[in-house]
């Protein structure tokens, strides 16, 4: 597998965590930790409880993520 099979899917974040991850919930109910992409940490883009974000998550791993987009 490679970085375009990643699954991308939609949630709200539920809470802040120490070293800049974030607790959020899925659509579907399940809770992943996340943290911030790369991208999003260069260009200081905010990320608070209650936000709409896409999540990135690798096929393997499924209690982890990376959040790509915030929908706000």
């Amino acid at each position: 597998m490679s970085k375009e099979e990643l699954i991308e899917v939609q949630g709200k974040v539920i809470d802040n965590l120490p070293q800049g991850k974030f607790k959020v919930e899925l659509d579907g109910g399940h809770t992943v930790v996340a943290h911030v992409s790369g991208k999003m940490r260069m260009n200081n883009i905010r990320i608070l409880p209650g936000d709409t974000v896409v999540i990135a998550m690798s096929p393997y791993d499924l209690t982890q993520g990376r959040i790509v987009y915030n929908k706000k």
